[in-house]
């Protein structure tokens, strides 16, 4: 049908073309000379031939030729062209009559009249009826002209006769005076020069009209050639050229029509006829060809509003159905994927806030979805509107109609039957929550009844009312049949949801069996006490065992019983005091376990709980800022400083939604029955809460960009949208907050769960999650350090950080620093990795929120290696030393409290002692490898290594570890002095170097040592017997202490604990305590000693004095702090 309306509608085209193609060429053939008064307008000026409009007898045209003396001197050209011109004036009818010349030669002579009379004859282009020859007036030249003509006549032989004329009046008997001008007798009124102007009118005129009408039929042409084209663009380009050219041919017509108006005014008003005096039938002649010449125009004008008619309709209707293919192409794309995107919503929903927030998705969904399924109605009804106004292509434009139709109907049934089947969900989840709610009251309803009080009849009648009371409430709240659920919920229940179902029934049930145990109790309890009891004033112990419940559950219990209001549920910390009330006058573990249950249950409640809403705040800041921004409808409220730093703003918060919201939600639930175990669920999926670091880390940039771009339109929209009371900034703290609220409900779980089997794994949780905050809290500290040239991340992990006063000792040079070091301390921020500390300068920003937040200044870097600690400074508990290069650096360091300080000494002693470990294990390899080579006695008595393995174990444990005599006796007294004669003990040494020593020959290496000041070794150096030399001053200690000098030389005795050695100087006899460290083995008389300090020890070299160090040689002098 659309084809064969299309084909009719393109004939109806063609016909109308056709029809002003007709016209057209009607046009251009008529009254279209070949000469033009304008072309040869200065010939016709000369006057020597002209067309009065005069007429003979029988209709003849009259052409004269008045007295014109240099008739002679035209030249041939001119005169033809005037003669074609002239002869080509008149109509067809009448130059086929013949045309009349008068030659008017009175003032002539015969000889003009001859050549004249000749050169006309010869070329004249037209038919001739008559020539009449007004011949010369003077007797001499009027008898010399009848004597030559009567003698020449043969001369004058022509076609037509020629007529000697003598005078005017013979001349009015051939032609009428009124056909004449006034020159030759007549009344004919002629102006030559007016003549000429209206001949070049009306000419012009015609030629206007023929270009009109190419111009017309060219364009008409490609009108009718036009092909539709297949898209909105092109379509409405040909319409818009069509246009303008349409109206370009409109105005060339109208100026076409005034034209002829201004000739045919300027012609004047004459009647058909031509009956009234002066006018003459060329006049007529004129005024007629320019009549029909504006008739002509005005059918071609209505031809060609008809045509153009006919076809802007077909091109506005082509665009209107390329316009309506488009958006149902647009439409249809919108519905499919709307269609796929409500076909993946197949959740039902696992708890009352997920299926209500499944809800709010789905109305989201329907309400952004609800725009393009109104565009599709709209399109469907522009469709209908089409067909009624009987577009061409109907058979095109119905079945997409019906299509879209039927895409809205689907949609909105699959969006009617979504919300079906979750409302059926959430009625479910209700009666769930419900009976949970009624089961965990009727918890706390026993749990709150004292067992005390129940022992009374009157307390045991009491509690039984509550009993009764309560379990009437149970038709409303609890779940009657468990069948009768599986098939009213038929259409939603899955496996997950069904065993949820089962659950909570089943705790139900056993409720409802604790009750029935409690109530058959206080059955007996009221039963049993009939009879009446002497009472008896209770002993003071029984009131201090068994105190009354306190006064809130007394009110409580009282209101419930007297009023019979409903239970009233506090929050679990309140529950937890009643609770330890209670559990004082009860006999029975068992109650008491009950109530910590309740109170697991109650942590696990409020973990689930905030981490739903947790989930479910992320996402609304995730589809109601994040993914907006990318919206082009929104584009316009965001603020240039907006543009691609959706990252910045919001960080990670994506990813850490997907965790959240697909594993360790749905992981937490699985121990909703088993809250003691949660625990696991952390630990299995701590690694993942490593993302917050990353968060946390991005935090200052996105407050940054907030406070630039806070009062931006964008949040506001969307903060109105969202119906949030809180601007976006409260929302983007939300990880921050959640991963600190993590430590405090462990604690509190933990609190409740000490004798459960989950209790290790709730420990570990607390102390990773912890371990994450710093982290966390360490990282930020990190990522503020500047000026530091290296990667941070070559260091090792961040151990700890936090700001000292920092003071400077170094015993080479910087003499200046070592002046004014001792009166004004360095404010130093410390960064202590496992490969170096960095020492950095605090300088506080000014500024909000994080802009506040300090920077750091990096100074210098102490490499670990390198490194040893004094960790107790005379005079102040909260200072210790940090010395590099054996003492060569030296750095004081205070701490804000002694707990700060003995945390950064147990944690630089442990990465020295992990080195220290790593060195030992290295000299063993090497030992190993130079056994063949260097025979070494059999070992007797204890085995080194495991001597080594107890001190390292035993350096681990201590916090604090004062080797020096000094921090001994500050701490324990020293040893008592070993009986005399006792001497070495060989039980406790081994007479020959241990194994672990193998490697630190003087040859290959030497190590480092603390001066006086500084602690003792740590005992990981084993006794050998025989003479020690001493390597460090020691002046102070006990009264049993031996007071040494650097280079003595000392028998050993004995070993004592804690890294002390008993010896006896032989110079002077005396014997007493002196630190392992301080003293060095001798080998032999030509060996060197071997020592356990030293300020250039080769790399891997390694020493434990006071909190160990381990140096390597090389290390550049460390350069001045201050600054």
């Amino acid at each position: 049908m659309t084809v064969s309306r299309l084909s009719l509608l393109c004939r109806d085209l063609w016909a109308l073309w056709l029809l002003l193609k007709a016209g057209a060429d009607e046009i251009m053939h008529q009254d279209i000379v070949p000469l033009c008064a304008a072309d040869i307008q200065d010939q016709l000026k000369k006057r020597f031939a002209y067309l009065s409009g005069g007429r003979g007898q029988d209709g003849s045209p009259v052409i004269t030729f008045p007295d014109y003396p240099a008739f002679s001197e035209i030249p041939d050209k001119e005169f033809q062209n005037v003669m074609t011109y002239l002869t080509s004036i008149p109509s067809l009818q009448d130059a086929g009559i013949g045309f009349i010349l008068v030659i008017d030669r009175r003032r002539d002579k015969w000889t003009s009249v001859k050549a004249s009379v000749l050169r006309i004859a010869a070329s004249f282009p037209a038919n001739l009826q008559l020539v009449l020859v007004l011949r010369p007036t003077g007797f001499f030249q009027r008898t010399l002209s009848d004597i030559a003509f009567k003698f020449n006549r043969d001369d004058f032989k022509m076609k037509v006769p020629v007529i000697m004329l003598s005078s005017v009046p013979d001349l009015h008997g051939y032609i009428d005076k009124s056909q004449l001008t006034e020159d030759l007798g007549g009344t004919l009124d002629y102006c030559h020069s007016r003549w000429l102007c209206q001949r070049t009118a009306i000419e012009s005129f015609a030629l206007m009209v023929k270009h009109t009408a190419q111009m017309l039929q060219s364009f008409g042409t490609e009108l009718a050639e036009t092909e539709l084209p297949n898209d909105v663009q092109s379509t409405s380009s040909v319409l818009c050229a069509h246009t303008e050219k349409k109206d370009k041919a409109k105005e060339d017509l109208r100026l076409a029509l005034k034209e002829g108006h201004s000739v045919l005014e300027s012609l004047g008003e004459l009647q058909a006829e031509g009956s009234e005096p002066g006018v003459n039938q060329d006049q007529l002649d004129n005024q007629a060809t320019v009549q029909r010449l504006l008739a002509q125009l005005n059918e071609t004008e209505a031809a060609f509003d008809e045509f153009w008619a006919k076809h802007q309709q077909k091109l506005e209707q082509c665009l209107q159905l390329r316009h309506f293919e488009q958006g149902f192409r647009e439409v249809k794309a919108i519905l499919d994927a709307v269609c796929q995107k409500i076909a993946t919503f197949t959740d039902i929903g696992n708890s009352l806030a997920h299926v209500e927030h499944l809800l709010r998705d789905l109305a989201s969904f329907e309400e952004k979805s609800g725009v393009s399924v109104e565009r599709a109605r709209a399109l469907s009804l522009d469709g209908e509107q089409l067909i009624e106004n009987k577009h061409y292509a109907v058979d095109s434009i119905r079945p997409k109609c019906q299509e879209l139709r039927h895409l809205c109907d689907q949609f909105s049934a699959e969006i009617v039957r979504r919300r079906g089947l979750l409302s059926k969900s959430l009625e479910l989840h209700r009666r769930l929550e419900t009976s949970l709610k009624w089961c965990d009251e009727g918890i706390y309803l026993l749990a709150s009844q004292p067992v005390d009080k129940c022992q009374s009849q009157d307390g045991a009648e009491a509690a039984l009312q509550e009993i009764e009371k309560f379990l009437e409430t149970s038709a409303e709240n609890k779940i009657q049949e468990l069948n009768t659920i599986y098939k009213e919920y038929e259409s939603i229940l899955n496996q997950d949801l069904m065993e949820h179902v089962r659950k909570v029934f089943q705790k139900q049930a056993s409720m409802e069996e604790v009750f029935h145990r409690r109530q058959a109790s206080l059955k007996k309890l009221a039963a049993r006490q009939t009879r009446p009891v002497q009472p008896v004033a209770p002993r003071p112990e029984a009131l201090a065992k068994s105190p009354c419940p306190s006064p809130g559950i007394r009110r409580g219990s009282e209101n419930s019983s007297s009023e019979g209001s409903a239970l009233r549920r506090g929050p679990y910390r309140r529950a937890k005091s009643e609770m330890s009330e209670s559990r004082q006058g009860r006999g029975s573990a068992g109650e008491e376990e009950e109530s910590l249950a309740i109170l697991r249950r109650h942590v696990m409640s409020e973990l689930l709980d905030t981490e739903r809403a947790y989930v479910e705040e992320l996402l609304c800041v995730l589809e109601g800022y994040a993914a907006e921004m990318d919206n082009p409808l929104m584009a316009h409220l965001l603020s240039t400083g907006l543009h691609n730093k959706k990252d910045v703003l919001f960080g990670n918060m994506e990813e850490i939604y997907h965790f959240h919201n697909r594993i360790f939600l749905r992981e937490l639930e699985n121990y909703i029955d088993c809250p003691e175990l949660v625990g696991r669920c952390f630990l299995e999926r701590m690694e993942d809460f490593q993302i917050y670091e990353k968060y946390c880390q991005n935090k200052p940039r996105s407050e940054s960009l907030w406070r630039q771009c806070s009062d931006c339109p964008f949040f506001q929209e969307c903060q109105r949208k969202l119906d949030h009371k809180l601007s976006l900034d409260s929302y983007l703290l939300k990880p921050v907050q959640r991963i600190t609220k993590y430590q405090l409900l462990l604690k509190e779980m933990l609190k409740y769960s000490k004798n459960c089997e989950g209790a290790e794994d709730l420990q570990e949780a607390l102390s990773s999650i912890l371990g994450i905050l710093k982290a966390v809290n360490d990282s930020m500290h990190l990522i503020a350090i500047t000026g530091y040239d290296g990667n941070l991340g070559d260091l090792g992990k961040l151990l700890m950080q936090g700001s000292f006063s920092v003071w400077t000792d170094h015993k080479r040079g910087h003499t200046k620093v070592k002046e004014l070091a001792r009166f004004k301390p360095m404010q130093r921020h410390l960064f202590l990795h496992e490969k170096a500390v960095l020492f950095c300068k605090k300088r506080e920003e000014n500024g909000e929120g994080y802009e506040k937040a300090p920077s750091y200044s990096y100074k210098q870097s102490l490499n670990m290696a390198a490194v040893g600690i004094t960790e107790n400074v005379k005079g102040d508990a909260k200072k210790f030393e940090i010395w590099y290069n054996a003492r060569e650096e030296v750095y004081i360091v205070q701490a804000p409290t002694p707990e700060i300080k003995a945390a950064w000494v147990n944690e630089i002693r442990k990465v020295l002692t992990s080195q220290l470990q790593a060195c030992r294990e290295a000299s063993q390899h090497r030992a190993l490898e130079q056994s063949q080579s260097l025979p070494l006695p059999a070992p007797t008595s204890t085995s080194p290594s495991r001597g080594n393995s107890r001190n390292l174990k035993k350096l681990e444990e201590r916090k604090t570890d004062p080797l020096s005599l000094e921090g001994y006796v500050s701490s324990a007294p020293l040893p008592k002095p070993p009986e005399k004669g006792k001497g070495w003990s060989k039980t406790s040494h081994s007479l020959e170097a241990p194994e672990d020593d193998g490697g630190w020959s003087s040859a290959e290496e030497q190590v480092n040592s603390s001066d006086a000041e500084e602690d003792g070794g740590l005992g990981l150096k084993k006794l050998v017997p025989g003479k020690y030399t001493v390597v460090a001053d020691h002046e102070k200690g006990g009264p049993d202490a031996l007071v040494v000098r650097s280079g003595d030389v000392v028998e050993l005795v004995q070993q004592g604990d804690e890294g002390l050695w008993y010896v006896r100087d032989p110079t002077t006899g005396k014997e007493g305590w002196v630190p392992a460290s301080s003293l060095s083995v001798q080998l032999g008389p030509s060996g060197s000693a071997q020592c356990l300090s030293s300020s250039e020890s080769s790399p891997g070299s390694a020493v434990l004095s006071n909190s160990s160090s381990c140096s390597e040689g090389g290390q550049a002098p460390f350069s001045d702090l201050q600054g």
